[in-house]
């Protein structure tokens, strides 16, 4: 090992096997394949191309829908479906440590054409950008973990791990996480994992989830001349909409961890969309609103499901119209747990050891606000997992989403050494 590397030369091989090029070039392909949830089948066949490509035993599983959507653990969904196709990817040898490798292919809608200056689906370069859909979240963070394979292999240290690096490309992370559920039922498991979704290249050891609702409120109708004999459902609509905003505030003031608070409003309550009423001169009789409800650190989805429903029931007693006539509330979609890794953990520890190396610079362990399919390796596949992974969240789901291609070499790079530090005696 050299004094200012802070890697051993068999790691800084593997680093330096990285081609930035072939990185790039597979993120642009992999945007260019749309992937909008419930339809990941062609892009899975990109990715177990380039995992053959990059010099991996490649294995597809393709899961019922319905066997999965029947797992006591199913983590909702919102998008229709007929496949759950998973692609696997191996290195190494079976029977020693394994490592797990995580990345999801389904992307967001594009939403509307007009506000994109790029193709959404043209993985349009532009410097270090490639710019379209999934760009960021998370093609990009795939990508690196394709690199970093394919270095492994080009240094020729495929034949010297002392145990197993299993890549698993899932869909269905967007809208709950099934994917990654079905995939540890097919024994997609480790002695510790990384996801690659973005995170600037910080190691994200902790993240609170969601659920998503439908609110179901009642009113009276009559005619809008006399609207005082009515009862407007979207005045209670409000009521409920109030009581969910002091919820919030009380719930989010109770929280006292550093990784959750330096966000200030780590667990958002929204009303998302709404729909009612059937006439225009009359009170509206019934209004459905659906909405997303944070998940605090600690706590499961059925924890965060019972205090939304505390929640509701609380404001229904309190108004004299929806105490005799309650509004109701039912899950509707994904379903995110929170998940935690300790600080100290040999995972963390060791993957910010390596980066700092790679970087320049020991990156920070992080919180997130956001529910990710870690909290599914960590709690029903018993794999220690943290995330980590290029980009900038801040601009996933947006209009011109990007990543840069310099980063998608950076993480692979990390990636690399630090699996060879982790299986290569």
């Amino acid at each position: 090992m050299t004094a200012d590397s802070g890697l051993r030369e068999v790691e800084r091989r593997a680093a330096d096997s990285v081609d930035a090029a072939w990185t790039a070039d597979a993120v642009t392909r992999l945007v260019r394949i749309p992937s909008v949830t419930g339809d990941e089948g062609a892009v899975q066949d990109l990715v177990a191309a380039l995992l053959a490509e990059a010099g991996a035993r490649v294995e597809r599983v393709e899961v019922d829908p319905t066997v999965a959507r029947a797992d006591p653990d199913w983590p909702g969904d919102e998008m229709p479906r007929d496949r759950l196709p998973i692609v696997l990817g191996r290195l190494g040898r079976p029977g020693g440590r394994r490592i797990v490798l995580v990345g999801h292919v389904d992307v967001v809608p594009t939403g509307d054409p007009a506000t994109w200056t790029h193709d959404p689906w043209a993985g349009e370069r532009d410097g270090a950008r490639v710019y379209g859909r999934g760009a960021v979240d998370m093609k990009g963070g795939v990508a690196s973990i394709l690199g970093a394979v394919r270095a492994l292999v080009s240094a020729g240290l495929a034949d010297r791990l002392g145990g197993e690096i299993l890549v698993a490309s899932v869909p269905s992370e967007e809208d709950g996480g099934q994917g990654m559920l079905a995939a540890i039922r097919a024994g997609v498991t480790g002695d510790m994992a990384v996801i690659t979704e973005p995170t600037d290249l910080e190691i994200v050891i902790a993240h609170a989830g969601a659920i998503t609702f439908k609110l179901t409120v009642p009113g009276r109708a009559a005619h809008a001349s006399v609207r005082r004999e009515g009862i407007s459902a979207l005045d209670n609509l409000q009521t409920l909409v109030r009581a969910l905003e002091a919820d919030e505030t009380a719930r989010n003031g109770a929280e006292t961890d550093p990784l959750m608070t330096v966000h200030g409003l780590p667990y958002a309550t929204i009303i998302g969309k709404v729909a009612g009423g059937a006439w225009a001169s009359s009170v509206i009789d019934r209004i459905e609103a659906e909405g997303r409800y944070g998940v605090k650190l600690g706590q499961t989805w059925r924890d965060a499901d019972r205090d939304l429903q505390r929640c509701i029931d609380d404001a229904n007693e309190s108004d004299p119209f929806l105490r005799d006539h309650p509004a109701t509330v039912e899950l509707t979609g994904g379903r995110f747990s929170s998940a935690r890794m300790p600080a100290d953990h040999p995972l963390p520890v060791g993957l910010a050891a390596v980066a700092g190396a790679v970087l320049g610079h020991v990156p920070p362990m992080t919180g997130e606000p956001y529910g990710a399919d870690m909290r599914l390796l960590v709690h029903e596949g018993n794999t220690p997992t943290v995330i980590f992974g290029p980009g900038d969240k801040r601009v996933a789901h947006s209009a011109d989403e990007w990543v840069s291609v310099d980063d998608v070499a950076t993480c692979a790079r990390t990636l690399a050494a630090w699996l060879v530090r982790e299986l290569v005696a």
